[in-house]
């Protein structure tokens, strides 16, 4: 390498040899041609006088490869490209945030949307939310909506027959800083407990452009109630393949009618339905009733019954789902109201066990008035084909409290401690210590329900009887088996009601006119007052009916003004609608339900002396909304001896001439 470039350092002295020696010859001179002459002029040369001193040679290691001048050109460029983009991408924002569209900024966070409203809503009933929306922008919005989507099942407040799944109101223009605001109003369905959203968008355009913006929240409800609630009585355990009863009731919370409600019920393997009133419709979903419009406090009752079958111990469990659909040719229902999840356990008993009480039994409950005697007859039978030992049979009651000394029992003994009647071999003399096959008695007790006053506090009070048995039998390979048994049932206490008619003369809230005591052929005007009284159970579809006699004319005026009070002419019966009798009502200094009505008699000659009859046949009817059974009062006929009146003598009884 050392000896190459020494060659090239003698090539160009050899070279530089010869170009002086040709600058300096005398051979060129005839060849040079004179020039004309210019002045001479100062400058500077271009070049530092250092430049000609004789440099040294350079090391060819020095200079740079030819690869890392291509490296070095290609950051350069690269380098270049980037100055050049940050330049035009600062150009570009610069005019578009100062100049352009930009300078005009709109955000969505800079728009406010509140909601303001209940946070639990009534299932059925109209529900009002407030709704604000502030532009916070320093440019307007342009062709602004609010849209409100609501849950499913949401109606309309206006007709409830209408499906309300969204609602667009416009807003016009909205002006930076600007608010609107405003109410909607919704009727919303749901299951008491359950949440519900509501989402609410501000769609807007900006100035010179079509595309739609949008700014949304969402709002939060919950359920306080269902404006409709399910019950569902049934066993929670039966024999398979014996009959099967539910009955169902919906009943209406709701303020105003839940239009189109169906009922929809999903039974389990091994149930086959016998008899439906009313009939279902069989949809791929399962059964379903199209109950119609159920108006504030209706209520709708549905009887199924069927045999289930299964092994023993397996549990079935039966659906059942109350609501409306948004569509009136759909099959299935779309806003769940109400739900209830009902489990049977199947099982095959030894012995088969009968209740009865020598009371009525209505809607599957026996009904008792307070303080009557109920006498309980319990029947056995061995259904097996071998023999049961040692069977013992328990009944115990749950509920209201019992009197424990009221308990009577023959051939069984009353265990205080935990309220149960026990019968076994021992208390049998026997009888119970071996039971062949088909074998059959009867058990009997009896006990006295609580006195009106020992129930003031409770609602709709009930008391639960429960039959369990237990035996041994000896299984085909000899080995002793427990069997058990269970029969159940329910015993409802009847509300006492009581009706009460008064006659009032001093204390006459319409005024009196006429002698006291009444003169014969002439008017006194008395006052008829009728008080009812309740104790535990609702009374629905009240109505108290009476008998004007010939010679009491009725007057026309009553009180309460908005009671439904109606005097029939042709056959002189006086009707008061009472209506619903709630319970309570007139029970621990609460005030009575009453009516007061104005009459006027004229005695005749031939009632002298005697004390005739204002008003007779006093008859109240309706029926325990807890029982379903009918009731039926009645009050003593008032007379002219208005005992009870202040200010009343007895002496003022009789007619006079």
């Amino acid at each position: 390498m050392a000896g190459r470039d020494q060659r090239e350092r003698n090539e160009n002295e050899e070279r530089i040899r010869q170009l002086r020696e040709a600058m300096y010859s005398r051979k060129l001179e005839p060849l040079i041609k004179e020039k004309p002459r210019r002045e001479l002029e100062l400058t500077r040369p271009p070049v530092g006088e250092e430049f000609l001193h004789e440099e040294r040679g350079v090391q060819s290691g020095v200079v740079a490869p030819s690869r890392v001048r291509f490296m070095r050109a290609l950051i350069n460029w690269t380098l270049a490209a980037g100055v050049a983009f940050f330049v035009g991408a600062a150009g570009f924002f610069g005019y578009y945030f100062f100049i352009g569209g930009g300078s005009s900024t709109v955000s969505p966070g800079n728009i406010d949307i509140s909601v303001s409203g209940p946070l639990q809503v009534s299932s059925g009933s109209p529900t009002e939310l407030q709704v604000a929306v502030v532009n916070r922008n320093r440019t307007p919005l342009e062709r602004a909506d609010l849209v409100i989507k609501y849950p499913d099942g949401t109606r309309s407040p206006v007709d409830l027959s209408t499906a309300l799944k969204d609602q667009r109101i416009p807003l016009g223009n909205i002006e930076p800083g600007g608010r609107r605001q405003g109410t909607v109003s919704a009727v919303f369905a749901g299951v008491e407990g359950d949440r519900g959203a509501i989402v609410i968008e501000l769609e807007y355009r900006l100035e010179n452009s079509s595309a739609i913006f949008v700014a949304s929240t969402n709002y939060q409800i919950v359920f306080a109630s269902s404006p409709l609630s399910l019950s569902v009585t049934a066993n929670n355990e039966t024999v398979s393949g014996q009959p099967v009863e539910f009955k169902i009731n919906i009943a209406s919370n709701a303020e105003s009618a839940v239009k189109d409600a169906l009922l929809s019920i999903a039974t389990p393997f091994g149930f086959s339905m016998e008899y439906a009133d009313p009939t279902p419709q069989k949809t791929k979903e399962g059964n379903l009733w199209v109950l119609g419009d159920i108006p504030p406090g209706g209520r709708k009752e549905i009887t199924v019954r069927g045999a289930l079958s299964g092994e023993q111990g397996d549990e079935r469990v039966f659906r059942f789902t109350a609501g409306t659909r948004s569509d009136p040719k759909a099959t299935a229902v779309s806003a769940t109201l109400a739900d209830y999840a009902h489990r049977i356990t199947v099982s095959r008993p030894f012995l088969g066990l009968d209740v009865t009480l020598n009371k009525p039994i209505v809607g599957g409950s026996a009904v008792v008035s307070p303080g009557e005697t109920v006498n309980v007859a319990i029947a056995y039978e061995n259904n097996l084909s071998t023999e049961v030992n040692d069977a013992v049979i328990v009944a115990r009651l749950s509920g209201i409290g019992i009197d424990g000394s009221t308990v009577q029992s023959t051939d069984g003994f009353y265990r205080s401690t935990d309220k149960t009647i026990l019968w076994d071999k021992t208390t049998t003399r026997g009888a119970l210590a071996r039971l062949p096959a088909g074998a059959k008695g009867t058990l009997n007790f009896s006990f006295q329900m609580p006195q009106s006053d020992a129930l003031a506090s409770e609602q709709n009070p009930k008391l639960s009887l429960s039959v369990h048995a237990a035996g041994r039998r000896i299984s085909e390979n000899n080995v002793p088996e427990t069997l058990q048994s269970t029969a159940t049932q329910d015993i409802r206490l009847a509300s006492d009601v009581q009706l009460i008619a008064q006659g009032l003369y001093y204390a006459n809230p319409f005024g009196s006119t006429g002698p006291l005591p009444p003169k014969a052929e002439q008017e006194t005007t008395y006052a008829l007052v009728f008080s009812i009284t309740n104790t535990t159970n609702r009374i629905k579809d009240a109505e108290m009916r009476a008998i004007l006699p010939p010679y009491v004319r009725w007057v026309g005026i009553y009180s309460p003004s908005n009671e439904k009070i109606v005097f029939n002419q042709a056959d002189s019966s006086v009707t008061w609608k009472v209506g619903a009798v709630e319970p309570g009502v007139g029970v621990d200094g609460a005030s009575p339900k009453q009516a007061a009505i104005a009459i006027g008699f004229t005695p005749s000659t031939s009632q002298i002396g005697q004390q005739p009859v204002l008003i007779r046949d006093v008859r109240l009817t309706g029926t325990d909304e807890a029982t379903g059974a009918p009731i039926t009062r009645t009050s003593d006929d008032v007379t002219t001896n208005i005992q009870g009146d202040p200010g009343f003598s007895p002496n003022s009884a009789n007619v006079v001439r």
